[in-house]
C-alpha cells in the first residue's frame, strides 16, 4: 500500500482548520496570563505575541506554498538545514501538538464537570481521546467537515460572548491591579499569550490532503489569523472588566464563570454557553488530533522514526497508526492533570519550531533562489526578522520562568539528537 494520502480539502475547510486547531486557546489556558502579569500586561503580551503570528504567517505561508508536504516544519527545517535541523523542528512540533491536545481533554473535562458534576474529569479527558481518535480515523474530509461545523458553531459563540458580556464591562475593573509584577509581568506571560494562537501552523500539515494548495493555503492561514485575532483580543478585553480579574485567573473554564458572573450561575444561558462552550474546545481537540498524527506519520515516512508509524489505512487512508500511538502517549499526559505545565511545555515546542522556521525560510532564499514559490512573504525580510526576534523573545521567557521544564524539554532533545547521530541516522535520511 503506497504511503500517500488524498487531496480533497478547500479553503473553507483550511480557514476552519486554522481557527479550529487554535480555538480552544480563546476558551481557557490564556487567563493564566492575568496571573503573571494582570491584565494590562497581559495586554501588553498579547499585542506583542499577536504582531509575531501575523509576521510568522505571513511569512510561514511561503514554505508551506513552495514545499506543501504534510511534514510542514519538519521537512521545511530539513531541507533548508540538513537531517539533524529536521529532527528538532519534528521534534518540537510533535511536542507542541502532543502536549496542546491533553490540555485540551482536561479543559473538556472540566466543561462538563461544571455542567454535569457526575462526569469525572479524568475520565472524560480519556474517553474524548478514544472518541475522536476515531473520527479522525474515518477519513479526512470526513474530519474536515466535522472540523468546519464545529468551528462555525465556536466561533458564533465567542461572538455571543463578546456580545452579551461587553455591556458589564467597566475600565476601572480592568485597570485595578493591572500590571502587579510591572514590565517583567509581561514577559512572564508571554508563552500563555502565545495560546491564544498556537497551533495555528498545524495547516501545512494537511499539505498534501489540500486541493490546489498553492491558492487555498494562503487563504486558509490569513483568514484564521484575522479571525483569530479579533476574538483573541475582543474575549481578553471584556472579561477582564466585568469582576476582579483574580476569579478568573487559575480555572479552567474561564467563559462560563465570566457569564455566571454576569447572569447569574443558575441562568438557563449560562448553562447553554457552556453547554456549546465545549464546541470550541473538540473543534481544537479534533484538529491537533489531526495535526499530531500527520506529523508522526511525516516523520516515519522521512526515516526518522520507526516506518510502522507511517502506515496508511487501505480503506480509510488515514494514518491509523500514527493516531493510536500519538492518542496513547496523550492518554498518558491527560493523567497528569497539570494544565498549566503542558501549556508552558506545549508552547516551548512552538517557539523553538518558529524559529527554525524562519531560519528556514532565509536559508532557502539563499540556497535555492529558483525554488517556485506561489505565495511569497511580504516586506521582507522585515517580517520574518520580526517573527524570528519575537519568538526568540518567547523562548527566553518561557526558559527563564520555566527552568525545570526546559531542561526536561532539551534534555529529551538531545538524547533524541544523540540517538540519531549515534546511530548514524542522520547519513542514512540525509541521502533520501
Amino acid at each position: 500500500m503506497p504511503n500517500t494520502l488524498t487531496r480533497s480539502l478547500t479553503s473553507i475547510h483550511l480557514w476552519a482548520i486554522a481557527v479550529g486547531l487554535v480555538i480552544s486557546g480563546e476558551y481557557f489556558g490564556w487567563n493564566y496570563g492575568w496571573g503573571a502579569a494582570g491584565t494590562l500586561g497581559f495586554l501588553i503580551a498579547t499585542l506583542l505575541v499577536t504582531l509575531m503570528y501575523i509576521a510568522f504567517i505571513f511569512s510561514f505561508t511561503e514554505l508551506t506554498t513552495a514545499i506543501p508536504h504534510s511534514g510542514g516544519p519538519f521537512e521545511y527545517s530539513r531541507r533548508a538545514m540538513g537531517p539533524i535541523a529536521g529532527l528538532i523542528a519534528g521534534y518540537a512540533t510533535l511536542i507542541e501538538f502532543l502536549f496542546a491536545t491533553p490540555a485540551i481533554a482536561f479543559a473538556l473535562g472540566s466543561y462538563l464537570h461544571f455542567l454535569y458534576p457526575a462526569f469525572d474529569v479524568l475520565y472524560t479527558a480519556i474517553g474524548c481521546y478514544v472518541v475522536f481518535s476515531l473520527i479522525n480515523f474515518w477519513g479526512i474530509n470526513e474530519s474536515a467537515v466535522f472540523t468546519l461545523v464545529v468551528t462555525l458553531l465556536a466561533v458564533a459563540e465567542l461572538l455571543l460572548f463578546i456580545g452579551i458580556v461587553s455591556p458589564s464591562f467597566r475600565m476601572e475593573l480592568f485597570l485595578h491591579d493591572s500590571m502587579p509584577h510591572g514590565y517583567m509581568g509581561v514577559f512572564a506571560a508571554l508563552p500563555y499569550a502565545v495560546w491564544f494562537y498556537l497551533a495555528i501552523e498545524g495547516v501545512a500539515m494537511v499539505a498534501e490532503e489540500t486541493k490546489n494548495p498553492q491558492r487555498n493555503i494562503p487563504f486558509g492561514y490569513l483568514s484564521g489569523i484575522a479571525t483569530l485575532a479579533i476574538l483573541a483580543i475582543g474575549i481578553m478585553m471584556v472579561s477582564g472588566g466585568i469582576t476582579d480579574w483574580h476569579r478568573l485567573e487559575a480555572i479552567d473554564y474561564p467563559l462560563p464563570e465570566a457569564i455566571g458572573i454576569v447572569m447569574g450561575k443558575d441562568s438557563s444561558l449560562t448553562k447553554l454557553f457552556a453547554g456549546i462552550g465545549l464546541f470550541g474546545l473538540v473543534a481544537s481537540f479534533h484538529s491537533i488530533i489531526l495535526g499530531y498524527s500527520r506529523q508522526l506519520f511525516a516523520l516515519a515516512r522521512g526515516g526518522f522514526l520507526p516506518q510502522r508509524l507511517a502506515t496508511i489505512h487501505p480503506r480509510f487512508h488515514t494514518p491509523h497508526v500514527a493516531l493510536l500511538v500519538g492518542g496513547i502517549i496523550g492518554i498518558i499526559a491527560v493523567c497528569s492533570g497539570t494544565t498549566q505545565q503542558l501549556i508552558v511545555l506545549s508552547a516551548l515546542g512552538a517557539v523553538v519550531m518558529y524559529v527554525l522556521s524562519m531560519v528556514s525560510l532565509f536559508v532557502l532564499r539563499k540556497k535555492e533562489p529558483e525554488l517556485e514559490r506561489p505565495f511569497r512573504a511580504p516586506f521582507y525580510p522585515v517580517f520574518p526578522v520580526i517573527a524570528l526576534v519575537l519568538s526568540l523573545v518567547c523562548l527566553v521567557a518561557i526558559v527563564v520562568y520555566n527552568f525545570w521544564l526546559s531542561v526536561l524539554f532539551f534534555g529529551l532533545m538531545g538524547v533524541l539528537v544523540g540517538v540519531f547521530v549515534g546511530m548514524g541516522m542522520h547519513k542514512v535520511v540525509g541521502q533520501k
